[in-house]
């Protein structure tokens, strides 16, 4: 059977989820964690792709890109794909795959879901308990997201923007959404979508897509 084809539609955000092969590790030590935001910042400034959350989980990353063109979140992925496993292996002396098959990704409605999913991923570490608040996780974009820390890597969405008219205000209220959880519906409806690879949205965002790239939404 054909492989189902990727939705990656140029000013489309899309939740990426790649996870380690058998559910394995896939950073050992605080240097790894660096060298896969170098080569991930480094991969979507030469595709056009802009980063507007992210979480480095022990074995699996989310991602929040949006790609300016259908081939760049490809090409993201497939950059990481060399450099990242090539430096895994060559560093810790393994051989062989360190992903777990081909990525899932969710093309997301920013209207209905944007900042949902930006809270969905910072908000990993807390509901893996790891950590009581994603501010003291340290591999994710909650700090620049949350309290402005200077990052090469992130780029603030419109809607993102949208909380404040100042740099300060955005912040404010940006924090103040993760004063609650995400509701059990929610964090099912994110899951499921990126699960399955499937559109997070409404059935008029679904359609959209299918107008746009001539391809079903449905579950796989």
């Amino acid at each position: 059977m054909s492989r189902k084809p990727r939705l990656y539609i140029p000013g489309i955000p899309c939740h990426i989820i790649q996870r380690g092969n058998n559910r394995d590790a896939c950073f050992f030590s605080e240097g790894d964690y660096h060298f896969y935001l170098e080569c991930l910042k480094t991969a979507c400034s030469r595709q056009h792709v802009a980063v507007h959350a992210y979480v480095l989980m022990t074995n699996h990353v989310h991602l929040l890109l949006i790609p300016d063109s259908t081939e760049g979140i490809s090409s993201v992925m497939q950059s990481l794909g060399r450099r990242y496993v090539q430096y895994i292996n060559q560093t810790y002396g393994r051989s062989g795959t360190l992903w777990e098959g081909r990525h899932k990704s969710s093309p997301v409605d920013a209207e209905h879901y944007l900042l949902a999913c930006y809270r969905y991923i910072e908000s990993n570490p807390v509901m893996a308990r790891m950590v009581d608040h994603p501010g003291t996780y340290p591999w994710s974009s909650y700090p620049a997201n949350a309290y402005g820390k200077a990052s090469e890597l992130i780029t603030p969405h419109p809607l993102y923007l949208q909380l404040g008219i100042s740099a300060q205000t955005r912040e404010a209220n940006y924090r103040e959404l993760f004063s609650s959880s995400l509701g059990k519906d929610e964090v099912h409806t994110i899951r499921t979508a990126a699960q399955f690879s499937t559109p997070l949205g409404n059935m008029r965002f679904r359609e959209r897509l299918e107008k746009v790239t001539g391809q079903k939404t449905g579950q796989s």
